[in-house]
Formats: structure tokens, sequence, C-alpha cells
């Protein structure tokens, strides 16, 4: 049976992707191809409908076991393998499934100012052409609107940035020892210190990595008229068709403009009892999150040459 050792689980915008792709070149670690396989999301097949570019979301769910075995069949004897689903610490249920599946799974989860991660939840998006609210307030303000008519775990702002709600349920199914937590900022700005920290977690070699790459930036498109045409046309595109728009999009895009203190101070509230909740469940300092930030926005720079936005964790 090939069922994953360790999985990465949250939180989508922390830097998943780019970890995802740094520990594939660690030779004691087999990574599945597929970033995002979302398994344990669903006890069959994932639902048809959603929001705007839910259904081609869920049509790439690799929902089936047998499927989902194979992903990790390749892997090397003596490896570790792994997968990163960065929606398994949102969702409660996905919690339960791999308490059941793979008790002795060892999780990674990385955690970020939850303000900031919900902007570029949104800048995705609204960068995808998906995103039909220009701003990311007024987006945040939707949330449970959307939720009652079924879009999809990405769409959650808000929801995906409240840690201390999952991660206490978390801690009733696994034993902390096997959970591993750490910032987003000390994947950026200790990226070597923090490989380790996370191959000392897996029990493998240490020193390896050193660097963690660009992957997944997101750009941020101007609002325009230009935008919002394209934009719709691509929301009512299938995800074939609609690839030639999303880089059309972004084309040009600069990286994500920092939050206005206004607008930070805005969304706060929506996380002010959730930090509390996370201070009391890690035993660490969150405060910050509840100020205002001395640096802002994309903390991984402008997006590499020919590099596009992945959808859906694949490479793209």
């Amino acid at each position: 049976m090939s069922l994953p050792d360790f999985l990465v689980i949250g939180a989508p915008k922390t830097g998943t992707t780019a970890l995802h792709t740094a520990l594939q070149r660690h030779p004691d670690l087999y990574l599945s191809v597929v970033k995002e396989p979302k398994h344990f999301l669903t006890d069959g097949p994932p639902p048809a409908r959603g929001g705007p570019g839910d259904a081609e979301t869920y049509r790439e769910h690799v929902w089936r076991r047998e499927d989902y075995e194979a992903l990790f069949a390749a892997a090397p004897p003596g490896t570790l393998r792994g997968e990163s689903t960065p929606f398994y610490l949102y969702d409660l249920d996905a919690q339960r499934r791999i308490r059941a599946a793979v008790p002795h799974a060892r999780l990674i989860v990385i955690l970020r100012d939850p303000v900031e991660r919900a902007h570029s939840n949104w800048t995705h998006l609204w960068s995808a052409g998906l995103e039909p609210v220009g701003d990311v307030v007024r987006a945040c303000a939707q949330e449970r609107r959307r939720i009652a008519a079924g879009w999809a775990h990405f769409w959650h702002y808000v929801g995906l940035g409240r840690y201390g709600e999952q991660l206490s349920h978390l801690f009733t199914l696994f034993p902390r020892e096997q959970v591993l937590t750490f910032r987003y900022r000390d994947l950026v700005d200790r990226p070597a210190q923090t490989l380790d920290l996370i191959c000392g977690f897996l029990g493998i070699r240490a020193g390896l990595l050193t660097e963690v790459p660009r992957e997944n930036v997101t750009a941020h498109p101007q609002a325009s008229p230009r935008h919002t045409l394209l934009s719709a046309f691509r929301r009512r595109l299938p995800g074939t068709l609609a690839e030639p728009l999303e880089n059309r999009l972004q084309q040009r895009g600069k990286s994500r403009r920092p939050l206005t203190w206004e607008q930070r101070r805005e969304l706060i509230p929506y996380f002010a009892d959730d930090v509390a909740l996370l201070q009391r469940v890690t035993g660490d300092d969150f405060g910050d999150w509840l100020r205002p930030r001395e640096r802002s926005g994309g903390l991984v720079g402008t997006r590499p040459d020919g590099q596009r936005q992945a959808r859906n964790g694949r490479s793209t």
C-alpha cells in the first residue's frame, strides 16, 4: 500500500507550492508529482458545481483511492512519501479522514498573517479573472453568502486564516509531536534554517536544502475596463479555453500591492478572536498580526520571467 508518510496540510497562499518544490530536491523524500491531490477533501467524487472556476478544479481531484496510491508507487525504497494539499488544515472532515487513513503521518503547517493571506488569496483569484469583486474588503464581506452557495474552499478568504480553530481540532486527532508549525516569514527570511527544521521533524538528513524557489508568485493586474471585460469572458469558459485569457490578464502584472492600514484595520476584526485562541493553543505570540505591518504585500517579490500562476497546485 502506497500512502504518504507526511503531508503539508496548510494553509493556502503560505508558500506551500514553493516548499513542495524545495522538498522534491531532497534525496530522502518523494513528493507527489501532483502537488495538490486533494484526496482527503471528500469521501467520494467531489461536487460538480460551485463558484467561478470551481468545476474545473473539482475535476482535478485525485479522489479514487487507487489513483491516490499510484501517486506514491514510484517512490524509491527508503524514501519518505509526501504531498501538499493546503486545504486539509481548514477542512475538519479532511483532518478526520487523514487520521483514519494515515494516523502515523507527520503534518506540516505554515502560518501566515491571516490578513496578508486573505489579500494574497483574493489577488490570486482576481489575477486569474475569477474574482468579480475588485476590492478585498468587499470580497471578504461576501464570504458567508458564497459559502452558502457552495463555493469551494479557496474562496473562503476569512475562514482559511482562522488557524486557532483549525489547530484546536487537529490536536484532538493527532499528538502535537506529529505536527510542525512555523511562520511563513521564516520560510521567506530564513529558508535554510527552516528547511533544516523540517528535515529534523521528518527525521531525514539536514543541510542538503538551502533555498526555497519563488514558485506561484501572484501577479496583481490593475483594475481597468480591459480586466473587467476579459474576466467576464474568463468566468464563462472552461479551463483549457480559459488559459489564454488568464495569460493575457496576468501579462505584465506587477507584484501584489500592499494593503493600506485602512483596509487592514477593516479586516483584522475577522481574525482577532481566533488569534487569541491560536496563542492559547500554541503558546506563541501572534500579536503582531493585529497591528500595522512594517512590511506588507508580496514577500517573494515580482514573478520570475516566464512563470505563470499555478492552477490547483499544478506546475504551469
